[in-house]
C-alpha cells in the first residue's frame, strides 16, 4: 500500500501536474472571467518558474546540501554498499542489455573502489517494483555487469529483496550482520545521501558515505538561464519528490539523524 500511495504522491509533487491543474480549472466555464484568467496564469507561472535554471539549481542544492564525502582513503572497507536506482528496468526488459539512468554513477564509482581494492567486497542492493516472476531484478543485473568488467563473482553479494530505501537498509543490515562486515562505505546519489545514510542509521549501521552523481552546478557556472527547459522542469521535479520522501520518512520514523 506504501509504495502504491508513494506512487500517487509523486504524481501530485511534479510540478507540470499543478500547472495542468491550473490551466484546467481556468477553463471552467462557472468561474468568474477575473478568476479563470487568474489561474490560467497561475498555472502558466508554476510551469515557467519550475523550468528556470534558477529555481531547479536552488532546489538541487537544497537536497545536496546534506550529502557529505566522509570515506576514508587509507581505510579498505570490507564492503562497499551501493544502492538501486541506476538501472531502466522496461529498458533492460525490452532489449537483454543493461540500460542506465542518470545514475549510473553509483555503479562506477562501486566498480572503482573494487578495481583499485579500496573495499574486499560490493553489496549490490536494489530489487524491483513489478512483482511478476519474470522481472528484472536491478541487483542481478548490476552483479552481472560487473563480473563482466572483471570483478570475480566472489567478492559480489547482491539484494534483490529492497523495493525503497527503507528496504535497502534493512536488507543490507540483514547481510551485514551475517557476514560480520565492520567497515562500510555507503555510495549512492548526493540527492538521494542523507535519506539513505538517515534510513542506515535508523537500522543500526553508521557508514561512512561517498556521494556521487553530483548535479549542482558550480558557484562558477555565471549567469542563470531564464529560458524554460525540460530539462530544468525534470529536475525541479525530481528535487521536490526527494524533499517529499525525507518529511515522509521522517514522520515514518524511517530515518534517525
Amino acid at each position: 500500500m506504501f509504495l502504491f500511495l508513494s506512487k500517487v504522491l509523486d504524481l501530485f509533487l511534479a510540478p507540470l501536474t499543478w500547472a495542468l491543474l491550473l490551466l484546467l480549472l481556468g477553463r471552467v466555464r462557472r468561474l468568474r472571467p477575473a478568476v479563470s484568467r487568474a489561474l490560467s496564469v497561475a498555472g502558466l507561472g508554476v510551469l515557467y518558474a519550475f523550468s528556470s535554471e534558477g529555481v531547479a539549481t536552488a532546489l538541487t542544492r537544497a537536497v545536496e546540501a546534506g550529502a557529505r564525502d566522509t570515506s576514508r582513503p587509507d581505510v579498505t572497507y570490507d564492503a562497499v554498499i551501493v544502492l538501486g536506482g541506476a538501472l531502466d528496468p522496461s529498458a533492460t526488459e525490452r532489449t537483454g542489455q543493461p540500460e542506465y539512468n542518470a545514475a549510473v554513477e553509483r555503479v562506477l564509482r562501486g566498480f572503482e573502489l573494487l578495481r583499485e581494492d579500496r573495499a574486499r567486497q560490493v553489496l549490490l542492493s536494489g530489487g524491483s517494483l513489478d512483482p511478476s516472476p519474470e522481472a528484472v531484478v536491478e541487483a542481478d543485473v548490476l552483479s552481472r555487469q560487473l563480473q563482466a568488467w572483471g570483478i570475480p563473482a566472489e567478492r559480489i553479494v547482491t539484494e534483490g529483496r529492497s523495493r525503497n530505501t527503507r528496504e535497502n537498509a534493512v536488507e543490507s543490515a540483514r547481510i551485514v550482520q551475517e557476514r560480520g562486515w565492520r567497515t562500510l562505505l555507503l555510495v549512492t546519489s548526493a540527492a538521494h545521501m542523507p535519506r539513505a545514510a538517515g534510513c542506515f542509521a535508523a537500522v543500526g549501521l553508521h557508514p561512512d558515505t561517498l556521494p556521487v552523481d553530483a548535479r549542482t552546478p558550480s558557484e562558477r557556472a555565471g549567469r542563470s538561464s531564464w529560458l524554460p527547459r525540460a530539462g530544468f522542469l525534470n529536475q525541479s521535479t525530481d528535487a521536490l519528490r526527494e524533499l517529499a520522501g525525507r518529511a515522509v520518512y521522517r514522520l515514518r520514523g524511517w530515518t534517525a539523524p
